[in-house]
């Protein structure tokens, strides 16, 4: 699961510029970034992260952060103001297209139920992408409208679904057994 084929198009892009939101970042920190908020499930490459700085600063969407203010000369970007705006536009889009509505479950979930009949691996599948959606939601309100109530309930359902599968695992190893 460490390495996902496939990324909506846009997401980066998205999230690079929610990240030079918050602060100034270099490429690596990017990447350091994303691998974080994913959990260490995924990290952008260098040949994603770099291209999409250089397209964003040809497009005046980011400017370096001026020498004098660098620390150890480390190239770091920050938003300009147009970047603040498509930062903007991006975040309206989201909103209207559902808060990206199949982001990992496809790509990263798929090859996992290949040697189950199809009709059933469909029926997983559709109940995984409801999770994940519902689940990914949940994480992008938290950040507008954090609630410690709403967390602490994230969490206990969490540990309660993962506390039945693998109960149920563990019955199936007992079956093989």
């Amino acid at each position: 699961m460490r390495h996902m084929a496939t990324v909506p198009k846009g997401f980066l892009r998205y999230q690079v510029l929610e990240l030079l939101n918050e602060r100034p970042l270099s490429g690596s920190e990017i990447m350091d970034e994303m691998e974080k908020k994913t959990n260490g499930s995924w990290r952008p490459s260098p040949g994603s992260v770099y291209p999409l700085l250089a397209w964003l600063q040809d497009n005046s969407y980011i400017k370096e952060v001026p020498a004098d203010l660098q620390e150890s000369g480390i190239k770091r970007y920050m938003l300009t103001d147009k970047g603040k705006q498509l930062l903007e536009e991006q975040r309206r889009l989201k909103g209207h297209f559902g808060k990206w509505n199949k982001i990992f479950a496809s790509p990263l979930f798929g090859s996992l139920w290949l040697r189950i009949p199809s009709e059933e691996a469909e029926e997983l599948r559709v109940a995984l992408n409801r999770l994940i959606k519902a689940f990914f939601n949940l994480g992008i309100d938290l950040e507008t409208k954090f609630s410690e109530e709403v967390l602490k309930e994230t969490l206990k359902v969490l540990n309660e679904t993962a506390q039945k599968f693998e109960e149920i695992d563990k019955k199936l190893q007992g079956e093989r057994s």
